[in-house]
This record gives C-alpha cells, sequence and structure tokens, in this order.
C-alpha cells in the first residue's frame, strides 16, 4: 500500500467569534488577522501553519483533545501578556527540572500551553 503524503496547513478551530480569535492569535504569534466575514478568520504567524477560526453554533463544552505549546523565554510574562490581550491561565505555572510550562486558555476556553526549556 502506497504511502499518504499529506502536508499540514492549517490548524482550524471551531469558535462563537472568529475575528476576535484571530486578533487574540496574531498578538500572541504575530502576523495580520484577516477577517474574510462573520464565519471565518485567519492569521499567518511567521513560521507555523494558518490558524483559522470558524464559527460553529454550539459552545465548547470540554478539555481539547488537541492543543498548541507555545515556546517561550519566559513563562510569567508570556502568562501576564497572555491575559492583557484576554487569555486566563488554569492553574499555578508548573516548574521541574525539564523547566517550567503554564496551561492558558484563550478568550473562548481552549487550552493552549506557554512551554520554557530549563536553563542547560
Amino acid at each position: 500500500m502506497a504511502v499518504l503524503r499529506a502536508r499540514l496547513g492549517q490548524l482550524v478551530v471551531d469558535c462563537a467569534d472568529p475575528g476576535r480569535l484571530a486578533r487574540f492569535w496574531a498578538g500572541l504569534l504575530g502576523g495580520r488577522p484577516v477577517v474574510r466575514d462573520a464565519s471565518w478568520a485567519y492569521v499567518d504567524p511567521p513560521g507555523v501553519p494558518r490558524l483559522a477560526f470558524q464559527k460553529v453554533p454550539e459552545s465548547k463544552a470540554a478539555k481539547n483533545r488537541l492543543h498548541l505549546d507555545l515556546t517561550v523565554e519566559d513563562v510569567r510574562r508570556a502568562r501576564a501578556a497572555a491575559v492583557r490581550r484576554g487569555a486566563a491561565p488554569v492553574g499555578a505555572t508548573v516548574i521541574d527540572a525539564q523547566g517550567a510550562f503554564q496551561v492558558m486558555r484563550d478568550p473562548e476556553g481552549n487550552e493552549f500551553c506557554f512551554v520554557a526549556a530549563a536553563d542547560g
């Protein structure tokens, strides 16, 4: 059987307000938010696939089964910057021998993490 070779073109997030999430994620990752209409928006952050946002009628009901890990130099600074943009932390920052991470929720409750490796 032949191997299917596919390429990740974009990640699509179901949401209530595509424009708001495109602006939020553009503020974290860079890129210009594009709002095609009330039902679809996206951002093309430098160096990563497009993040697209599509309006759906249902609200988020449970924990994401897929989330983004965003590598940062300083988890606490990233947390503070994201909170100013409308994100919310989930619990405390975890620090161990591997480094640190902070679970976050975007303005619609979608989980993502800030991750920093330990020095050395």
